[in-house]
């Protein structure tokens, strides 16, 4: 019998994250863009600097509804025909908000890129606002609130921000705004949020794709380029500050089966050297299936399907004034929240008494750096990274030079930056699940005073 041959692996291709061009335009409006050839699908990320904290005071989610808002008709197309058009160019069109500002998000193929454009700089330059809409998308907001509150992992996120931030931050409210906060937007509300911080000078577009077929330069002067409007002093950021002494906060969840666990604190952003360090620590910690809570609370014990610890960023600014959330998650059964809380305690308290091997640190470059060529092969991907360094008010070159950083960390500076980001004396621990059941056994750990709220 003869076999054939066993394909052999060829030479690696180096490969770096990919390096936009940035250009301004006459009205001030910001463009980064990246040649993918290749990458038939267009991606445009728009980022908008109107923060969450610029809202005004009692209508917590009126950015949100303004997002959403922008694709529902303009000064050309009314709602309907705006989403024809999309249709037509077989483009896909998404925005929200979030603590940095607005995104708005369009994917598109190549041969329809100038007109999809056309549509988003309608959408930003002159959306409609129509009552009626407006009046649809709060009651949608209200209608998904209940669900979110019914949702473990959405409480316990709501009760770590409420816990960690001062209460007069807007860090500390959910971001798309509460059933009181919400019911309060309308029409007017909408539209001087928009006015008062939708504009071209405070705006940057990142572009990622085949560009070669493409004249962008006139494609933009055409659409983006069109858009006017005033310019805008830069708004002052507050320092991120929050109170991470260690307790525990149980919201009861009478009669649950499963506890879900959010643990954390704040920490360093992008901008602190340690960030590639605390990356790779973190990882290790609780990053893959591998990872030490994984080995333990998973393989060891089968007290859950999954741990995770990670670190992202809430604001994020060169001065400083930036801050990560940094946090485990997960769920177990409610008879093993006592006993899963103490080996993770256990966990934090081993890795800070021995660090971590070798072998783990190794593992952790490979799955970050070694994988990131397949993690970026869409533009999307690339467009979303860039735009996020945009809100982050990173340098271009941030991805890449991260990756290698990354490389070049050692086991011994991974293991400070991770002991360092979980204190075990540190973390406030959200649990929501049945206060009559893990209560008494939370106390018994003594890892901070325990309150029971309402869920």
């Amino acid at each position: 019998m003869t076999l054939h041959p066993q394909p052999q692996a060829g030479q690696a291709k180096p490969w770096a994250f990919p390096a936009p061009e940035r250009t301004s335009l006459p009205n001030g409006l910001t463009v980064l863009h990246c040649d993918r050839p290749g990458q038939q699908v267009v991606a445009v990320e728009v980022n908008v600097v109107a923060p969450l904290a610029a809202e005004p005071e009692s209508l917590d989610g009126v950015a949100t509804i303004m997002a959403r808002a922008l694709s529902e008709g303009t000064d050309r197309h009314d709602a309907e025909e705006f989403a024809a058009e999309l249709e037509r160019c077989g483009a896909t069109l998404d925005a929200g908000a979030d603590h940095p500002g607005i995104r708005v998000s369009l994917e598109v193929p190549a041969s329809r890129f100038t007109h999809a454009l056309g549509l988003l700089a309608d959408a930003l330059r002159a959306p409609a606002f129509p009552e009626g809409e407006i009046e649809r998308l709060v009651r949608n907001r209200l209608d998904e609130i209940p669900h979110e509150l019914a949702n473990p992992g959405r409480r316990a996120a709501m009760a770590l921000s409420k816990e960690l931030f001062p209460a007069d931050s807007r860090l500390s409210r959910p971001r798309q705004g509460t059933a009181e906060t919400v019911e309060r937007i309308d029409t007017a509300a909408v539209r001087d949020f928009y006015r008062a911080h939708v504009r071209p000078a405070t705006t940057t577009a990142v572009i990622v794709g085949d560009l070669s077929g493409i004249d962008l330069p006139q494609a933009l002067a055409g659409t983006l380029g069109a858009w006017t409007g005033s310019l805008a002093e830069p708004r002052p950021k507050a320092p991120v500050t929050a109170d991470d002494t260690g307790r525990v906060v149980i919201v009861d969840r009478p009669g649950a089966v499963q506890t879900q666990l959010l643990i954390g604190r704040i920490g360093p952003d992008r901008h602190d050297r340690v960030w590639p360090a605390q990356m790779l620590g973190t990882y290790c910690l609780g990053g893959t299936l591998t990872s030490r809570l994984d080995r333990v609370l998973r393989e060891e014990k089968g007290y859950t399907y999954g741990v995770r610890a990670f670190g992202q960023v809430i604001d994020s600014s060169a001065d400083g004034k930036g801050a990560a959330m940094l946090a485990i998650s997960g769920s177990v059964d409610t008879a093993s929240t006592g006993p899963a809380l103490e080996d993770l305690w256990k966990v934090l308290r081993t890795l800070a008494a021995e660090g971590l091997t070798d072998a783990e640190r190794d593992v952790a470059v490979q799955n970050l750096v070694g994988v990131a060529p397949l993690r970026y092969e869409t533009a999307a991907a690339v467009a979303g990274t860039l735009a996020d360094q945009v809100e982050q008010e990173l340098p271009d070159d941030h991805q890449a030079q991260l990756y290698l950083r990354m490389a070049q960390t050692g086991t011994v500076e991974a293991t400070a930056a991770v002991v360092a980001a979980f204190p075990a004396d540190r973390l406030v621990t959200v649990l929501v699940g049945d206060a009559s059941q893990i209560e008494e056994p939370v106390r018994a750990l003594g890892i901070g005073e325990v309150k029971v709220v309402s869920g």
